[in-house]
């Protein structure tokens, strides 16, 4: 599940792949820009927007994919066999005379003139791995809506950029509160070290192959993925449920002991673990 750090990371082979090289071969598997050869031009760099990509070419253009649930940008040697799976589900490749990138279920890839950047990630809040990280304007953009759910708020890449399900239900445990609390109704103390402590873990797991929120040896998560497991700290069932509107997966796990505040019905993680096991993964 790509959130901020797996894309800064799948930013970092792409760039250390591919910067400064020319391009030997360019193919878009997608409609819009089967005709599109970027063959020749140098690729000047890959930055991380959030959980957006942005590949640069001279002559001012990018290319902007986002991974969403099952998207991967994978890098191969010359020779070597592409592994990221079949080859009908490849959206794009980009080869140097080294090196092979190919994305795989990339749900969004789109080329624009780089000095229209802004119009796909201007929207976003402060980058918790960004040159941009600001943790007041972080804070003040998930308070300006005071009832809304945290677990909602912290999804929101509007209010602050690169969280998401599994950060959401760690950040929400290691504060002791639900993900359905308002942020309002978070006390003052812990809203105020909320973008620190997010800005934290992320920074923390950008360069770790295993993403790791516990400091506990062969556990690696408090709670997500761990219903119906006893919590780490108070042996309670871990619970799941979906939160938001249903429109998208938003699988929320919590320790009903060691977290406060409103919860779904009891009979809420039930619907959910049986909705998903009809779901092909």
């Amino acid at each position: 599940m790509p959130e901020g750090d797996t894309v800064w990371q799948a930013a970092r082979r792409l760039h250390e792949a591919l910067a400064g090289k020319a391009l030997t071969r360019s193919d878009f598997r997608v409609p819009k820009y089967a005709t599109v050869d970027l063959t020749g031009r140098r690729v000047l760099n890959t930055v991380a927007r959030g959980k957006h990509l942005l590949t640069r070419f001279e002559g001012g253009l990018t290319l902007h994919t986002h991974l969403r649930m099952e998207g991967a940008w994978k890098v191969y040697g010359t020779g070597e066999r592409w592994r990221g799976g079949p080859a009908h589900q490849i959206r794009a490749v980009l080869a140097a005379a080294d090196r092979t990138a190919v994305g795989y279920r990339l749900q969004v890839l789109e080329l624009l003139r780089t000095t229209e950047e802004e119009r796909v990630v201007g929207h976003l809040g402060p980058d918790l791995l960004g040159p941009d990280w600001d943790p007041e304007r972080a804070l003040a953009r998930l308070l300006a809506d005071p009832a809304r759910p945290l677990g909602e708020a912290l999804l929101d890449q509007r209010n602050l950029a690169g969280i998401g399900n599994i950060y959401k239900s760690e950040l929400c445990f290691l504060l002791g509160v639900t993900p359905w609390l308002p942020v309002g109704a978070l006390p003052a103390d812990r809203a105020e070290k909320l973008p620190g402590l997010a800005q934290r873990l992320l920074e923390a797991n950008r360069d770790r192959p295993v993403r790791q929120t516990t400091g506990l040896r062969h556990h690696d998560l408090f709670v997500y993925g761990r219903a119906p497991r006893p919590c780490l700290r108070c042996h309670t069932s871990v619970r799941v449920a979906d939160q938001g509107d249903g429109s998208q997966d938003r699988p929320t796990y919590w320790c009903p002991t060691c977290q406060t505040g409103p919860a779904p019905a009891p009979d809420a993680p039930q619907r959910w673990r049986e909705r998903h096991r009809r779901t092909p993964t």
